[in-house]
């Protein structure tokens, strides 16, 4: 794992959840390329307004409770793309950061992920990570208006189809004949 963090705090409890997300997964993934995969990104504003939770985080706020303490959680942007491991996507998010997520591979139930974090041109932190298919990471970060940026990064592939079983494989059908 490559971690470079500079000016950007990363709340502890997130760290774990990352370093779970790497116990959990194989020390190196297949690199499955040409499998499509859907990253999703949601920007949410952290702070201490009494405000509430924006009812669009939905299952976010559980998690969301637990990793941060503040009183208002408001979803700031949300966006969705595809692509094939090995290709670049490119997320602008609020306050000028930029994001890279690159799908690196997928190893049976594991997504392989780099992701970069830019103010403007700098990079600000790089990061690789194996994350559960359909799976979701939180990163408490940069100052954002009144509070803090946390960003969420969701990422799922098709799951393979399974086998069926042998006692449900197809076979032929018995004939009847009816004429008696």
């Amino acid at each position: 794992m490559r971690l470079r963090v500079s000016n950007y705090s990363v709340v502890g409890r997130t760290v774990g959840v990352a370093v779970l997300m790497l116990v959990i997964g194989p020390a190196a993934a297949a690199q499955s390329r040409h499998h499509r995969v859907s990253v999703e990104i949601r920007s949410v504003l952290a702070a201490d307004t009494n405000e509430g939770f924006d009812e669009r985080l939905g299952p976010m706020t559980r998690p969301l409770k637990m990793l941060f303490h503040y009183s208002t959680y408001r979803l700031v942007s949300h966006e969705e793309k595809r692509t094939e491991c090995g290709r670049m996507l490119s997320f602008n998010l609020p306050g000028g950061h930029i994001l890279h997520v690159e799908p690196r591979g997928i190893d049976g139930n594991m997504i392989e992920l780099e992701v970069v974090l830019f103010q403007g041109e700098r990079p600000m932190m790089t990061t690789d990570f194996h994350m559960m298919n359909r799976g979701m990471l939180l990163l408490g970060g940069p100052r954002y208006k009144e509070g803090m940026l946390i960003i969420s990064i969701g990422a799922a592939a098709p799951l393979p189809p399974s086998p069926r079983p042998h006692h449900l494989a197809a076979s032929p059908r018995p004939t009847i004949d009816v004429d008696n």
